[in-house]
């Protein structure tokens, strides 16, 4: 099973979940004109462009599931209307669990082995 780099986030007037697969991170490289990375280092350096924010939380509600109008409203309501230091902290919990997988995914575990698959670690020419 892939991860699936989703995070639900309490934003504006209800609990929604936010995700970045690839197709919305090269919407957000394109409206930010910058890579995914440089974007998530401009949001928690401080040096972010209004862009930054607003595409980041936008593209999220849309991976995440919700019909564009939708997204394009809850961002105009919550991220566009309030002051911008008040997103931030979505946007960068969005585009890191894009980026690098949601906190609570185990980020390369697999389930435990079971005792046979261990053996198999062995090499067969040992003895």
């Amino acid at each position: 099973m892939s991860r699936d780099a989703s995070i639900e986030l309490d934003f504006g007037d209800d609990t929604y979940t936010f995700r970045l697969a690839w197709g919305e991170l090269v919407k957000v490289q394109e409206a930010c004109n910058a890579g995914p990375y440089v974007v998530l280092q401009r949001l928690y350096s401080q040096t972010w462009e209004m862009n930054d924010i607003r595409e980041v939380i936008r593209w999220g509600l849309i991976g995440g599931g919700l019909e564009p109008a939708k997204a394009l409203k809850l961002v105009k309501d919550f991220v566009e209307a309030r002051p911008p230091v008040e997103s931030i902290i979505y946007a960068q919990a969005v585009l890191s669990a894009g980026l690098m997988g949601a906190p609570e995914e185990s980020l390369g575990k697999t389930e435990a082995a079971s005792p046979a698959e261990s053996e198999l670690t062995t090499s067969p020419t040992e003895s």
